[in-house]
């Protein structure tokens, strides 16, 4: 059997001798890690070791959600605090250059440390745009409301971890930056015209689209398809993502877990799958629900064989870096007041 189109959690900080034979049979493209899967760096690289070797790939991705500010699942004094999307953007009001170069040079940074713990790949940047009357679930890990701002810092920060050899994922394509409800817990419906929206919460990520991986949003768009989510839409994946922003990287969904999506956890990753995603992700490390998914996923071959096999000839290996330079950018107000 083939290796099959999704990427896993782990439920702890060492695997069961059942994750062991799951992962075995399973063969999934990439594992995910989380807080509760984090200890300290020795373990953490058995961890690693221990999926990989049952997998059995070299070309095998480790996942992570290090954006900064509330989404960090490494801390202090395993991994430096790191600022929320929204300091770099208030840094670019004062200093634009100063913010680009702080964006980048703590890209590279986080991507370096990663990387030696055996992570190479980073669910960062938010490309959503900023919403005063949207939920928070968005809030401060968005680079503001301007969308030059927001692809400049944006792309300076994805080029960074690439730059050190982390992949980043550009995330909620094509936008969730309007929702008013958290997609975790409920499906988010967005009534703004769709002449709007490409002309602003799609942008950044048209701007962007030849980064190497993407999430999709787990969000409604009222105007263009009333009853399916993103994530489970063939028509939004066709012609919005893949069409009017031009996105032709591995599109991966949002955490199949997530209760703004229906049905059981298989169900979900059919729909996904049938809409157009190269691959499923699921994150919470229940058992149960990894048999599931496993068993609806796909063999990953065709097109989307081809994007994960290119996302790893897209970065550099371990490019010199000014380490004291990008912890000294930690150290000031702008970065430490999350």
């Amino acid at each position: 059997m083939g290796r099959l189109a999704f990427i896993s959690g782990v439920e702890g900080q060492e695997l069961s001798d059942a994750e062991r034979d799951y992962f075995k049979q399973a063969q999934p493209l990439g594992l995910i890690l989380f807080a509760r899967n984090l200890d300290n760096a020795d373990q953490i690289k058995r961890l690693i070791a221990d999926v990989r070797e049952c997998v059995g790939q070299e070309q095998f991705w480790v996942l992570i959600d290090q954006e900064g500010g509330r989404v960090q699942r490494l801390l202090p004094p395993l991994f430096p605090r790191l600022p929320a999307a929204r300091r770099y953007a208030q840094l670019y009001q004062d200093n634009p250059s100063k913010a680009l170069h702080a964006a980048q040079i703590i890209g590279q940074l986080m991507g370096k440390r990663l990387l030696e713990l055996g992570i190479n790949v980073n669910c960062t940047p938010v490309l959503d745009a900023a919403q005063p009357d949207a939920h928070e679930i968005i809030s401060d890990r968005s680079f503001g409301t301007d969308i030059e701002q927001i692809v400049s810092l944006g792309r300076r920060h994805a080029q960074g971890h690439m730059q050190s050899g982390v992949l980043p994922v550009i995330k909620h394509i094509p936008g969730h930056g309007r929702a008013k409800a958290d997609s975790h817990v409920k499906l988010p419906i967005i009534d703004t015209p769709l002449a709007e929206l490409k002309n602003t919460d799609f942008e950044p990520f048209r701007r962007l689209n030849e980064m190497p991986l993407a999430m999709t949003a787990h969000v409604i768009y009222k105007d263009f398809d009333p009853t399916q989510p993103v994530s489970t839409s063939s028509k939004a994946i066709t012609q919005l993502i893949r069409e009017h922003i031009g996105f032709d990287g591995f599109l991966m969904c949002d955490d199949v877990s997530m209760q703004a999506l229906e049905g059981t956890i298989g169900q979900r990753t059919h729909a996904v799958m049938r809409a157009g995603c190269d691959g499923a992700l699921h994150c919470n490390g229940v058992m149960e629900e990894m048999e599931q998914v496993a068993n609806a996923s796909p063999t990953l071959e065709g097109q989307a064989l081809s994007r994960f096999e290119t996302s790893f000839e897209m970065i550099a290996k371990q490019v010199t870096m000014d380490e004291t330079q990008a912890l000294d950018y930690l150290d000031e107000n702008w970065c430490r007041s999350n």
